[in-house]
């Protein structure tokens, strides 16, 4: 069951956090749901810090320019232009 919390923040805090909440489309109750939860749960069971360290070799950079890395090696390859089918006409039949 959830229950009630009343929070006070700072008009800078109460910004940011509107500004994180509606950039996702949450609440801004959503967001802090989300923040307790990850500042809350145990380093050993969060799966992603679990991971870290296990590939040799990435950019000591990687965590601050990630969306660069990222485009660097994504490719999308470019949607096949949109052409009409033509109709066939039907076979004509002879007599």
């Amino acid at each position: 069951m959830a229950r009630p919390l009343q929070v006070y923040l700072e008009e800078r805090d109460l910004e940011r956090l509107e500004v994180w909440a509606r950039e996702r489309g949450w609440t801004k109750s959503q967001a802090i749901r989300v923040a307790v939860r990850a500042l809350t749960r145990p380093v050993a069971k969060d799966p992603v810090l679990e991971l870290s360290g296990d590939i040799d070799g990435l950019p000591a950079d990687l965590s601050a320019n990630f969306k660069r890395y990222l485009n660097e090696t994504y490719v999308a390859e470019p949607r096949a232009p949109y052409r009409a089918r033509r109709r066939r006409s039907p076979p004509t039949v002879r007599r």
